[in-house]
């Protein structure tokens, strides 16, 4: 949600003219407002694993409603909760999420009617333990989106310009020197001001930077290199932008998808008679030869690039537990490689294959709070959750090497209750949701698995472990257990939210010289039994 403060007299120090050779560059008041931190100490509390582990998905039922899965069926897309990010403060609610490299920049915005905004960025190169580097706090000015680019952040969002010495109007771009993953150089930034109540996205394009703004507000380009104003086009209600090659598309809420090509004249349109509701960031994003559009209570409507045709709406699915209706609004859409995410506000997180054209619902995350905001990109998807903060998602798929080494196997569609019995053999490949193992024979697994209960592997039994396993939550917290004489084999990642029992004669070995653990419980090792091979320890428990 944004503001809407009425918008302050255009200032002569604004460009009336689209293609004026002036600018609107500003180094004041508004730094003076910054303040920045990069004090570890201060920053990593606001990480938590404390509800950190296996995510269940609530599937689509045949009548339309949810339900936590199809009967004893294991499912797909074992995800997993990394770690939750807490706004800097209780005020500040997470607005936008960029990724770029090692690193994920978010920005934070107040939906009241006060001004205050944030940016943070946190180091993913290490999964299993996500780190917050620098933090950047603006005590009069939103920040409701952002891109990372060269070196820069580049922060869009609203200032109250009644009350600033400089501003001409609320909205306004920041280009903010970044280094290694810190805000360096506050001296460095530099602003530019553009028509609109406040401004709610924005993308580089080439050397150029786009900027949209909301009610009354603009299409508005700047010179990347300095933040030069070279054009501006008016718009009623611009909500968002995305952009493939030459390509640009622009939601209008009041009229619907503009396509624009490289000069920014409109190509054609799409019409969207849709209520996207008032002051609200809503997204769109190509994908193959379409468009996606959240349209707040009818889901993502689907068209086609080339004709603009309505091709279909992708519900939103309700969390079993219930929502209030006014709170189903499809906020935001993103895609990675075939899979769709909506940000469904109250009704959360939920996700969708789409491929040759065709759409498969496949459920809601099991996540609290109000998603407000998703991105994804490599194996990750960032949710920004309300008074949750920042989740981070790890979607946990097998590696295209992992794929070839598990080509010969066949894929696993029994049930999520994992059972082998004595004397039985058996080798699965896949990437699936299960509720328990217990293994009383020979195990082969290869591939992606989650486990949200415990895993026995019972007297002189054997279990082979290529790829990825995580186990339970760190709130929910289960056990492995190898059983008298039983071995687990593993070349990957084992992720363990509970304790890591070997009873007398048990045997734990790693394949390789590039497998790691991660336990949040403690292992307990009995006389007799034997831990061998090389691994990395990531919390220090053996």
């Amino acid at each position: 949600m944004f503001k809407k403060i009425p918008l302050l007299a255009v200032s002569a120090l604004l460009l009336a003219s689209a293609c004026s050779d002036q600018t609107t560059v500003y180094q004041d008041n508004l730094t003076d407002n910054v303040i920045t931190e990069s004090d570890a100490a201060v920053l990593q509390p606001s990480v938590s694993f404390e509800v950190s582990g296996v995510l269940d998905i609530y599937e689509d039922g045949a009548t339309g409603n949810t339900g936590k899965g199809a009967a004893d069926t294991a499912g797909n897309y074992p995800l997993s909760l990394v770690a939750q990010v807490s706004p800097p403060n209780n005020l500040l609610k997470a607005s936008h999420v960029d990724v770029e490299g090692d690193f994920a920049y978010v920005s934070y915005n107040v939906v009241d009617e006060a001004y205050s905004g944030a940016i943070e960025i946190i180091n993913i190169s290490n999964p299993h333990d996500p780190r917050v580097t620098s933090r950047l706090i603006y005590s009069s000015a939103d920040i409701n989106a952002l891109q990372y680019y060269n070196g820069h952040v580049y922060a869009v969002g609203g200032v109250d310009a009644l009350i600033s010495d400089t501003a001409p109007t609320n909205s306004f771009i920041a280009k903010i020197p970044v280094s290694g993953g810190v805000f360096s150089n506050l001296s460095g930034i530099i602003y530019g001001f553009q028509q609109g109540f406040t401004a709610n996205d924005v993308f580089i394009h080439g050397d150029q930077v786009l900027v949209t703004s909301g009610k009354d507000g603009s299409l508005t380009v700047y010179r990347q290199q300095d933040l030069r104003l070279e054009e501006e086009f008016l718009y009623p209600d611009l909500r968002s932008i995305s952009v493939k090659n030459e390509q640009i598309a622009l939601l209008d809420a009041g009229q619907g998808v503009k396509i624009l090509d490289k000069k920014y004249k409109i190509e054609r349109e799409i019409g969207i008679n849709t209520d996207f509701g008032e002051a609200t960031k809503k997204t769109l994003k190509f994908h193959d030869d379409r468009i996606m559009v959240s349209e707040a209570s009818k889901g993502t409507g689907v068209y086609s690039f080339n004709d603009g045709a309505l091709l279909e709406y992708i519900p939103i699915l309700v969390d079993p537990e219930g929502v209030n209706p006014g709170d189903q609004v499809t906020n935001a859409v993103d895609t990675n490689d075939g899979l769709l995410m909506m940000a469904n506000g109250g009704a959360g997180l939920s996700l969708t294959e789409i491929e040759n054209g065709d759409s498969k619902i496949v459920g809601v995350v099991e996540l609290k709070g109000s998603i407000n905001y998703v991105a994804s990109k490599g194996d990750y998807i960032f949710a920004a959750s309300g008074s949750e903060g920042l989740q981070i998602i790890k979607m946990n798929r097998p590696a295209e090497t992992l794929v070839e080494r598990c080509s010969g196997l066949s894929e696993y569609t029994g049930s999520d209750k994992f059972n082998v019995d004595t004397g039985e053999t058996v080798a699965y490949s896949g990437a699936k949701r299960l509720n328990h193992i217990v293994n009383k024979g020979a195990l082969l697994l290869c591939g992606s698995w989650s486990v949200r209960n415990n895993i026995s592997i019972e007297a002189d039994a054997l279990m082979e472990l290529n790829g990825m396993l995580i186990v339970a939550r760190n709130n929910n917290r289960k056990n492995l257990t190898l059983k008298k004489g039983a071995t687990l084999k593993i070349e990957g990642e084992l992720i363990l939210y509970g304790d890591l029992n070997l009873d007398e004669g048990a045997t734990l070995e790693f394949l390789g010289d590039s497998s790691l653990v991660s336990i949040f419980g403690d292992v307990n090792i009995n006389p007799g039994a034997t831990v061998k091979g090389n691994f990395e320890d990531i919390r220090g428990k053996f």
